[in-house]
């Protein structure tokens, strides 16, 4: 169980600078309608890669431009189709794009045609210098040692390993996603151990289900900084945050801290509802840090809310406390 750190709050609150680039840049948000769960690349070039989640859950598309603002009125291209029956038929949920050792990979959850919640993790790989061209290979399940329900999976390389973070009903029925560390013999293979590093403790990530997903990592400062989002994808949706020193061991639970408190979360007064299921990027300037997220607009939804098709996503630059820490500006507008 990842041990909460009270100064966290400390440093969350206004007595520390951020960084002044914050509100210097202007993003036409949304940057992608009816895109949820967004995943965005950059290459050392300076190409933005936009992959996401579309409402039909049927398939795996994606954009490219050369600034994150290009994104909103990029030619999408489909990737990959869901299966006509069996594994990989249904509920084609987050993917994300990583290029490890000159192969593109994405790594997708979804469920069978057949029994659509039974979610695992997914690998597609592509040898292609653009992962627009090229071919889509089937690599098969990121296989864990508990076979449950799997997602939301995340990859990053530190001193010289490669990790793994997953979302997974790792206790049982009743007890929601946790959220899972694992390092990897390739990228495609868990070496284990598996450790978990937070569950849905506090109540703003019991929102109606018991939920930490959505992982994604922010080296800085010294640190290994873990976003993630919580509890129901409507209003409540919220993002969480982990951290832990870098030169700590990352598979003891122990070293790994937790907020007692959301970090970004529902602003009514800004119109923006259930922020959450996020990723990282940087401008064009190769330097200022950009929040890439989904939410929605409205409160209400007359309908189940993974039924209603208006996540989007959008962007926003974020600053950092004098204490190292990412400061998400939560009452500031995009």
């Amino acid at each position: 169980m990842a041990r909460i750190k009270l100064i966290f709050l400390v440093a969350l609150t206004g007595i520390f600078p951020v960084n002044s680039m914050a509100q210097s840049l202007h993003f036409d948000n949304p940057i992608a309608g009816q895109r949820a769960d967004p995943w965005v690349y950059r290459t050392d070039e300076g190409v933005y890669y936009l992959i996401a989640t579309v409402p039909e859950y049927n398939r795996i598309v994606m954009r490219r431009a050369e600034s994150i603002n290009g994104l909103k009125d990029a030619e999408e291209m489909d990737l990959w189709h869901e299966h006509d029956t069996g594994v990989m038929g249904h509920n084609i949920w987050a993917p994300e794009l990583h290029r490890i050792d000159s192969t593109w990979y994405i790594y997708f959850a979804a469920g069978e045609e057949e029994n659509i919640w039974n979610i695992r993790m997914w690998v597609l790989s592509n040898t292609s210098e653009d992962p627009m061209t090229g071919e889509w290979n089937e690599e098969g399940q990121i296989k864990t040692v508990k076979e449950s329900f799997s997602l939301d999976a995340t990859t990053f390389e530190h001193n010289g390993k490669r990790y793994l973070i997953w979302a997974q009903n790792i206790r049982g029925e009743g007890a929601g996603t946790a959220l899972v560390l694992s390092e990897m013999a390739d990228p495609l293979t868990l070496a284990g151990p598996e450790v978990i590093i937070t569950d849905p403790e506090f109540s703003w990530e019991r929102m109606k289900y018991f939920v930490n997903e959505g992982p994604a990592v922010l080296k800085r400062n010294g640190k290994i900084f873990v976003t993630y989002s919580a509890s129901a994808t409507n209003h409540y949706y919220c993002m969480g945050l982990l951290w832990i020193d870098a030169e700590a061991d990352l598979l003891d639970a122990s070293n790994w801290n937790k907020s007692p408190g959301p970090v970004f979360y529902t602003n009514e007064e800004l119109k923006r509802f259930g922020p959450g299921h996020n990723s990282f990027t940087v401008a064009e300037d190769g330097k200022t840090d950009v929040l890439i997220y989904h939410a929605r607009d409205f409160k209400e939804i007359p309908q189940h809310e993974l039924a209603d098709p208006n996540r989007a996503t959008r962007a926003r630059v974020f600053g950092w406390t004098g204490s190292g820490f990412p400061d998400f500006m939560q009452n500031t507008e995009d």
